[in-house]
């Protein structure tokens, strides 16, 4: 009887494998030939599944991608006051974990590989200004900012503030710690919204 292969969940595995090379030997490191070593595969069935190295590197970005998006739909199906599910949704996009730590990572990684390349590859976006604008959004419908706020440039200052902190996190963890972290986005939005 034939052995019934889960495509997706092989594609997965073999993006997953992308990532801890990238993590262990950057960029640099993540061939093909190291790719289907870590992923236990032949390089003949890795192809099978990515035709080249450029579908693998869109294919695992869009997997970082998703799987960000699918933790903060997870957070906004909470019945949480909207202060504390913007917080919990900010919170998400942050490394504050060894997952989230590693997603970023890897996150920084391919786009500073691909930045010279973004006109010839589908490059997903992250979602982060999109997602900043719609918990300031929030925050407004909900009558919890502050009055006379330029929301045009508390988007772009809050986010700067969650690019930074997320950069600075990964570069300095054990100054900008989770808790930190937390605090100091926690510090901005109260500092936006009426008292």
């Amino acid at each position: 009887m034939a052995k019934l292969v889960d495509h997706e969940a092989r594609r997965q595995l073999i993006a997953e494998a992308m990532w801890r090379v990238i993590l262990d030997k950057g960029m640099e490191g993540a061939t093909v030939r190291n790719i289907a070593e870590e992923a236990g595969l032949s390089l003949g069935a890795l192809r099978h599944y990515f035709r080249t190295q450029d579908d693998l590197l869109v294919y695992a970005m869009t997997l970082v991608q998703e799987r960000a998006t699918a933790r903060i739909e997870q957070v906004a199906r909470q019945a949480l006051p909207p202060k504390e599910m913007v917080l919990a949704v900010l919170y998400e996009i942050v490394p504050l974990n060894a997952e989230t730590r590693a997603e970023m990572e890897v996150w920084f990684a391919f786009i500073a590989y691909v930045n010279h390349r973004k006109d010839e590859l589908p490059i997903p976006d992250d979602g982060v200004l999109e997602g900043v604008r719609k918990v300031l959004a929030y925050l407004e419908v909900s009558r919890l900012l502050s009055e006379g706020l330029d929301i045009d440039l508390e988007v772009e200052r809050l986010y700067g503030l969650m690019d930074g902190i997320a950069i600075h996190a990964l570069l300095q963890p054990n100054r900008l710690d989770a808790d930190r972290v937390r605090r100091t986005i926690r510090y901005h939005i109260e500092s936006i919204c009426k008292k």
